[in-house]
């Protein structure tokens, strides 16, 4: 039964265990940093919403118009 490890051919086994194990730590680590990032992306969503309105150019004659109002 132990044979394998005084020959070193039955070390594989081991080292395939624990490689999947690494491999699914990883898949759920990535799998968290993934639902932190849409948790972010949501947010500043809500915050383009929240644009101001521009203000309306006024043309030349009612600025015009505008003055006078003020001098009277």
């Amino acid at each position: 039964m132990k044979r394998g490890k005084r020959r070193g051919g039955g070390g594989e086994e081991e080292e395939e265990k624990e490689e999947e194990e690494e491999e699914e730590e990883e898949e759920e680590e990535e799998e968290e940093e993934e639902e932190k990032k849409k948790k972010k992306k949501k947010k500043k969503k809500k915050k383009k919403k929240k644009k101001k309105k521009k203000k309306k150019k006024k043309k030349k004659g009612e600025r015009k118009r505008e003055r006078r109002e003020k001098d009277e």
